[in-house]
């Protein structure tokens, strides 16, 4: 018989909300300031989710450390005044949130996003009564692996993995779910394509806040 769900995960950026304008505006501002003029918004969709530094070290084919500090630090110079409010909590989430909060689960923020910045983004859209605790990356960029982070958060509030699932959009959601053991919840509403996230092979897959509130309250 399989162990009654009291433990959630959430992805932040694609499951909760939609960071889209303000992500891939700043990292448009960090290209150009460095010289790339040739940049266009809507190519960035695939690095919303992803560490950051992995992000500029693919869109500046380069692994040269120096590069991709500049490019992050001038990221986090639009971001933490003008991008990180370019953001939308997507519709029902709140109204989701708070049908599990009454069923007595217990839900937790865990993102590669600083954790500085997540902790904002929580506070600002008035989401922060709903979650125990948020869990980001530290600015330094470490933290940022989400396989390892959930085994520390695992670890550290000795959670059950049976009793514990995982909601995200993207694949490295999925796997750092998988990895440790967990139920995994995939959304088709965020920045994962249809083909990431049937490959990553989650145990459910929701297309809305609504079809998560009803997975999970089955698994009740």
């Amino acid at each position: 018989m399989a162990e009654m769900l009291k433990h959630i995960f959430f992805d932040l950026d694609g499951t909760i909300t939609d960071p889209k304008e303000g992500i891939t505006k700043c990292i448009q501002y960090a290209l150009i300031s460095m010289g790339r003029h040739n940049v266009n918004e809507n190519d960035f969709l695939q690095y919303i989710g992803p560490p950051l530094r992995s992000s500029f070290s693919k869109l500046l084919c380069s692994n040269e450390e120096s590069l991709i500090e500049e490019a992050v630090n001038l990221y986090r110079e639009r971001f933490s005044e003008i991008g990180i409010f370019e953001n939308a909590v997507y519709p029902g989430i709140a109204k989701m949130l708070s049908a599990l909060c009454e069923n007595s689960i217990r839900l937790y923020v865990v993102t590669t996003k600083p954790k500085i910045y997540a902790d904002r983004i929580i506070e600002h859209f008035q989401l922060a009564k709903f979650f125990d605790a948020v869990y980001g990356s530290k600015l330094d960029g470490s933290l940022g692996n989400k396989v390892k982070r959930v085994k520390l958060i695992m670890n550290q509030l000795k959670l059950v993995p049976e009793e514990t699932a995982i909601v995200g959009d993207r694949k490295f959601d999925i796997v750092a779910g998988k990895l440790n053991s967990l139920r995994t919840i995939a959304v088709t509403y965020g920045y994962g394509s249809k083909q990431e996230i049937v490959e990553s092979a989650p145990d459910y897959i929701c297309d809305n806040p609504d079809e998560i509130r009803k997975i999970v309250l089955n698994l009740l």
